[in-house]
């Protein structure tokens, strides 16, 4: 019998053989800001091809597109699936608004899917958008410009016509009032945003930026009503919490919400794209569902009681023993584990670079090794987890022993910014420690003689401090509502910092408060999974990896700023074909193990999820999502079936 581990290795190989088909993960935020700085000089092949015009009913970088224009439906959706029904999820936490674009504030669940784009990416497919509000789409081959042709019967939900006018105001609104790293670098890329018409718009770039990443960009912002802000421009922005929703255009519409309860939103039966090929077998419940609880122990009891219908689980110890209650046991609800084709996010604790103690890289790696990733798995994730190593884990990117062929004549173009042991040295791989005990004296006694080196001897109060007395102080916050096997997880590694004289603390705060430190990088280490893994390039891996915005950025929580990393990024966006970005991306996924500003934990390669036995879902869901909210469908009959046993209310 395979072990749980050995299982999950075979699905990473799986994952690893779908990935080469694809360019880039879908995980990767839309609303991430997309900046380059690889300059293009005039003659180039691109200002040369300017006068060429393509025009699309998508867009791919590359210029490939599964789906023709005459395409019916995607092929992972089941175009029949009947629409009706609910589907409620659990949520732990608080929430006080309803804006998620505002640093300010802890926004409620869902409330994007309010609105639409004028492109959809697929889910079968990485880097392919096609048409939701623009019907067609035409740019220069040197991506100079894109005009976008909308859908004249696009509405908004109260009635009123979605324009070109709605494009740029919103465009304008992210500008000035979103998040400060979207806000600075899709203003450097964009020069301007205006509407030739009604029906128009067209967007122009700036001709010093990189040609990634720009129309996609542009095209996957959402639209809201200038209309609507208008009428109210001092107390509607985009930067600030409010529990008013702004007029959307999307399938769904806030029905009602009771602050810190719950939030529900219902299904328009006169979604203007309902019927549209890139929206046909989806958004197929009637309503959605979110319910609030104090933390995951009490949404757990609340999802055996019949409060919610559809979990997905992620605490180890939970799923292996805690699903043995009487709804299961009578298959009223089922428990259902779904390969996930993504890589796993690159989850871990994460140092904060701005702190003068984790400035010398022995350092990290010295409090590195007191993580005993094998004690925690076999302890407290019941041996479901599996070590991680890198940021494309179990991916043609992988980047494994030393470099070679076309990574290593990418490294080498780069010249004098790239450190001679990062050519000539095997790629940093995850420390192992002994699974029968928390402290593994080996490591532990190594970390100790790193530390010394390093210049923290143990000093006073059997503290490791510096030359100038002060401590070697490492504070880990992490939310009361976070899953308690991590919280355990964080517990024990403060420990075994603590064993080797770190002035080391774990802190427990509300999970508003912890929203606000993690904004304000409030921390010394934070376990975090807000890095992303990646399968193509784009400016969206500047806002996590790179110098540019590394100072506010929310998705880089390590200020990770590496002249190496920024090199490899810029030489990434000037690859011409999926062989060299490749080796371009491998580079990448050896510079960031390189820098080490994670301690990288374990993932599990699929998705857990328990449900109440009403739900189905395509036979071939798409490899990179999960598609509970959009794909899925509720039998009405087996509903029926568990109200009437009184499963369900």
């Amino acid at each position: 019998m395979k072990t749980a581990q050995a299982v999950a290795r075979a699905r990473v190989k799986e994952r690893a053989q779908t990935a080469v088909m694809f360019a880039q993960m879908l995980a990767l935020s839309l609303i991430l800001a997309l900046t380059a700085t690889l300059a293009q000089a005039e003659g180039t092949p691109e200002a040369e091809a300017a006068d060429k015009v393509i025009t699309s009913h998508g867009y791919s970088y590359f210029g490939n597109l599964d789906y023709p224009a005459d395409f019916e439906h995607f092929a992972y959706v089941n175009p029949d699936a009947p629409k009706g029904g609910e589907i409620s999820l659990g949520a732990s936490g608080t929430f006080d608004s309803l804006n998620p674009y505002s640093r300010k504030g802890r926004a409620g669940a869902l409330t994007t899917i309010q609105y639409d784009s004028l492109l959809v990416s697929s889910d079968d497919s990485i880097g392919q958008y096609y048409g939701l509000l623009a019907e067609s789409l035409e740019y220069d081959e040197g991506r100079n410009y894109v005009i976008f042709h909308m859908r004249p019967e696009a509405r908004f939900w109260d009635g009123t016509p979605v324009t070109a006018h709605d494009v740029v105001y919103s465009h304008k609104l992210f500008i000035t009032q979103g998040l400060p790293s979207y806000a600075q670098a899709v203003g450097h890329m964009v020069t301007s945003a205006e509407a030739l018409d009604d029906l128009t718009v067209k967007f122009t770039f700036h001709p010093d930026v990189s040609r990634r990443s720009l129309i996609e960009t542009v095209g996957n912002t959402t639209v809201f009503s200038k209309a609507w802000f208008e009428e109210d421009p001092e107390n509607r922005r985009l930067d600030e919490p409010r529990l008013e929703v702004p007029v959307g255009s999307g399938p769904y519409k806030l029905e009602s919400f009771d602050v810190n309860r719950r939030i529900v939103y219902t299904r328009r039966d006169d979604y203007w794209a309902k019927d549209l090929p890139v929206n046909r077998g989806r958004y197929n419940y009637d309503r959605i569902r979110v319910e609030y609880f104090a933390d995951q122990t009490a949404a757990f009891e609340a999802f055996k009681a019949g409060e919610y219908t559809f979990r997905q689980e992620t605490d180890a110890k939970r799923w292996a023993s805690g699903y043995d209650f009487p709804k299961l046991a009578a298959g009223s609800v089922v428990m259902d584990e779904i390969p996930d084709g993504s890589p796993p996010s690159p989850s871990g604790f994460v140092f904060n670079l701005a702190k003068p103690q984790f400035a010398d890289k022995s350092v990290r790696k010295a409090l590195a090794l007191a993580f005993n990733f094998e004690w925690v798995n076999e302890s407290l994730l019941f041996g479901l987890s599996t070590q991680r190593d890198s940021f494309v884990e179990g991916t043609h990117l992988e980047a494994t022993g030393v470099p070679e062929g076309a990574e290593l004549a990418f490294l080498q173009s780069l010249g004098d910014v790239v450190p001679a042991e990062v050519l000539e040295n095997e790629v940093v791989t995850t420390h192992t420690s002994k699974p029968d005990r928390l402290n593994d004296r080996r490591n532990l006694r190594k970390a100790s003689q790193m530390l010394d080196e390093a210049g923290w001897p143990v000093g006073d109060g059997a503290l490791r401090r510096n030359a100038q007395g002060r401590t070697l102080k490492v504070n880990i916050p992490y939310p009361s509502n976070m899953t308690g096997s991590v919280a355990t997880m964080i517990e024990t590694y403060v420990q075994n910092l603590q064993a080797i004289g770190v002035d080391a603390t774990a802190e427990k705060v509300d999970p508003a408060q912890f929203t606000l430190r993690s904004r304000e990088r409030d921390y010394d280490m934070v376990y975090t999974d807000r890095y992303g893994a990646f399968l193509t390039t784009g400016g969206g891996l500047t806002q996590m990896y790179g110098s540019k915005e590394a100072e506010f950025s929310l998705f880089n929580p390590a200020g990770l700023a590496s002249p190496l990393v920024d090199a490899i990024l810029e030489g990434s966006f000037d690859t011409t074909n999926q062989e060299e970005q490749d080796a371009a991306l491998m580079a990448l996924d050896r510079a960031l193990r390189y820098e080490f500003f994670v301690i990288p934990d374990g993932y599990v390669a699929e998705y857990w999820t328990a449900y109440y036995d009403m739900y189905a879902y395509p036979e071939t869901l798409p490899p990179f999502t999960l598609g509970y909210l959009d794909l899925w469908w509720v039998d009405p009959e087996r509903e029926a079936a568990l109200k009437a046993s009184g499963a369900l209310r």
